[in-house]
């Protein structure tokens, strides 16, 4: 069974608290998981949304960046699009996929740790806060989990409670069991 490579991914993180610069373009595709919309700004892909409706998609995306302009363009993110839909469908995809991340420091701080957490393992929200080395920050670690814009790419689906139980996903909670599931299977596998 094949399993995700982050390797595929260059992050390229911005100044905490810095802009995208816009616009943004959006396509959308299909995926095992369902629709999946990205946004992707000058620098690389912005956001990568799961759901059911590509409408509902494109709203959240309007939502997440209120001041900049959209612009659908399916077209020229053709191959971004197919990039990521192999991304999630584990198939191996083509060339390395270019991503614009910002979000405050400790938002950036918190997706940094969540891409070291290896395919096939979880960890909870308050031990991801200590090896953080901010113990009480729990809340702020489940609300940069929260906060993650690209779904996937950036892992907040192996974040679980204290007691191993499923909680919150942006993308829905069966959306989360079926990634966890999968990947467990696959190391597993291995």
């Amino acid at each position: 069974m094949k399993t995700r490579s982050f390797s595929t991914f260059k992050y390229n993180f911005r100044a905490p608290g810095s802009p995208v610069e816009g616009p943004i373009r959006f396509a959308a595709g299909q995926t095992a998981l369902g629709k999946v919309l990205i946004g992707r700004s000058q620098r690389g892909i912005c956001s990568i949304f799961l759901g059911e409706d590509v409408q509902a998609l494109r709203e959240q995306l309007g939502e997440a960046f209120p001041a900049i302009e959209l612009h659908a363009d399916r077209p020229s993110l053709q191959h971004e699009v197919n990039q990521v839909v192999a991304f999630i469908d584990k198939d191996m995809p083509e060339g390395v996929i270019n991503l614009d991340i910002g979000g405050t420091a400790f938002e950036q701080k918190v997706w940094r740790a969540l891409c070291g957490i290896p395919a096939g393992q979880t960890r909870s929200y308050s031990e991801l806060a200590r090896n953080l080395g901010t113990p009480g920050a729990v809340r702020a670690v489940a609300g940069a989990c929260a906060a993650n814009m690209l779904a996937i790419a950036i892992p907040c689906h192996r974040v679980v409670r204290s007691d191993g139980s499923i909680s919150g996903y942006r993308w829905g909670i069966e959306r989360k069991r079926a990634l966890l599931a999968e990947e467990s299977a696959g190391e597993s596998a291995v």
